[in-house]
């Protein structure tokens, strides 16, 4: 049945594959809109041909589509292929349209961050009945950019650059839920258990892979917002119990 039927996009990346496993547990029908689906069908999953960048196979894929849960995101074409989505979507009669946006969109301005709120809004006008959640930075993400800087002999830190970063699996549990569930417009932030200083990110990542480097924390000028918490959970938001040590005690690099 239509309702039954979810369209993923961006279902073979961090969150969008634990999003899909989640959604198949539950019994849902996953549709995974990709570039490349040859070879990927499996149990509950049908992997469709499609790209939002150019509009090919975005129609036929949404043909019987219910809900839409759109992760794909590209820095320079975030906000196309959210206008593209959303138009097709609407065509297609889509009763429920999600979205992952980021913490902080609203209160710091960064090209990135600038375009995942031109999409939250082009959402909310769309007309679509809609959710999305905003999500602070996934510790794969932190992780990559600890491992490069450990690299220096003497590793360099912004001053006051406060984050919060979270298990992407944690974050896509609560996409499920919010799948499951009626459109709720802007659900609560969603972030990580603990607020950190990215000197305190290097330095706990340092310890954990047994490597002794010195760290320096540097003044970087034009990040007010961010030393004031403007990429923090806000109160009311959501939290994590994953920590960024336990993260790191899990996974190499």
């Amino acid at each position: 049945m239509a309702e039954d039927e979810v369209l993923v996009t961006g279902g073979t990346g961090t969150l969008g594959r634990p999003v899909v496993e989640g959604l198949v547990q539950a019994g849902r029908r996953v549709r995974v809109l990709s570039r490349h689906p040859a070879a990927r069908a499996r149990d509950g999953v049908d992997f469709v041909s499609g790209d939002l960048r150019t509009g090919e196979g975005v129609t036929a894929a949404l043909e019987d589509v219910g809900t839409v849960v759109h992760l794909a995101s590209l820095n320079r074409s975030d906000l196309q292929m959210t206008q593209r989505i959303l138009a097709e979507a609407s065509r297609a009669g889509v009763r429920h349209l999600l979205y992952i946006s980021i913490v902080g969109v609203d209160r710091v301005q960064a090209g990135y961050l600038r375009s995942k709120l031109a999409s939250e809004q082009a959402i909310a006008a769309a007309g679509i009945p809609w959710t999305v959640l905003r999500a602070t930075q996934f510790f794969t993400l932190v992780l990559a950019g600890a491992s490069r800087l450990a690299r220096l002999p003497l590793v360099p830190a912004p001053r006051g650059f406060l984050v919060q970063p979270v298990d992407a699996g944690e974050v896509a549990g609560r996409m499920v839920e919010l799948t499951l569930g009626e459109p709720r417009g802007r659900a609560p932030d969603m972030g990580g258990p603990e607020v950190l200083s990215f000197a305190q990110v290097i330095r706990t990542y340092l310890e954990v892979r047994g490597r002794s480097r010195p760290v320096l924390e540097l003044p970087v000028p034009r990040i007010p917002r961010i030393r004031e918490g403007g990429l923090l959970v806000p109160p009311g938001g959501l939290l994590g119990t994953k920590t960024w040590g336990q993260f790191l005690r899990q996974h190499r690099g």
